[in-house]
């Protein structure tokens, strides 16, 4: 009977499977981010995250430990390197899988699992989060907003004394023509009684 056992055997003995998520996880570690299908990357994050948080200590017999379920040098050094540094104050959950559809050959779910800290997307949209301010209540809004509403009464002012500009333009250039025949007439009569 197999009651309690949860374990997701992907269609593999064991020695298969285990040999496949070592090289799963220290794909992971060094390259950061990994398309696979949802079911082995579920298998993997159970697979790699206890090797993660082992790598916050970095001494010979947690090396020694890590590198018995990786089996990859370079990956180890990468993630005592550079991956335990950037996890050192997460306190858990290191990985995520970000579903993608499926696949056209067998319609499997595909997804791309990546460790968090590498994913640059989703760390600006937390520094933009951060920068948000919620409106509240308090003397200093209310002072900005006399000091737009100011703004914006001077600004229409001025709008509409450079509408009123031209209609005086256009009454000065009426009376300038109006007067300019009656000056020409009088010349005219000038030199006809000359």
């Amino acid at each position: 009977m197999r009651h309690g056992k949860k374990i997701n055997h992907l269609g593999r003995k064991s020695a298969h499977r285990k040999a496949m998520l070592s090289n799963m996880a220290s794909s992971l570690i060094i390259h950061k981010r990994i398309t696979t299908t949802t079911a082995k990357a579920k298998a993997l994050r159970k697979y790699v995250e206890p090797i993660i948080n082992r790598s916050k200590d970095d001494t010979t017999h947690s090396r020694r430990m890590v590198f018995r379920q990786l089996q990859d040098k370079h990956a180890v050094s990468e993630l005592f390197r550079e991956v335990a540094v950037k996890v050192a104050d997460r306190p858990g959950g290191y990985t995520r899988i970000l579903k993608t559809g499926n696949r056209l050959g067998d319609n499997a779910e595909m997804c791309i699992i990546e460790l968090v800290d590498y994913n640059e997307a989703y760390t600006a949209q937390k520094e933009t989060k951060t920068k948000r301010t919620r409106r509240r209540r308090s003397s200093t809004p209310k002072t900005e907003t006399v000091a737009q509403d100011t703004l914006v009464a001077e600004e229409t002012k001025e709008v509409a004394e450079t509408e009123e500009t031209p209609k005086a333009e256009t009454t000065e250039e009426t009376t300038t023509a109006e007067e300019t025949p009656v000056v020409e007439e009088t010349s005219e009569e000038t030199t006809e009684e000359e």
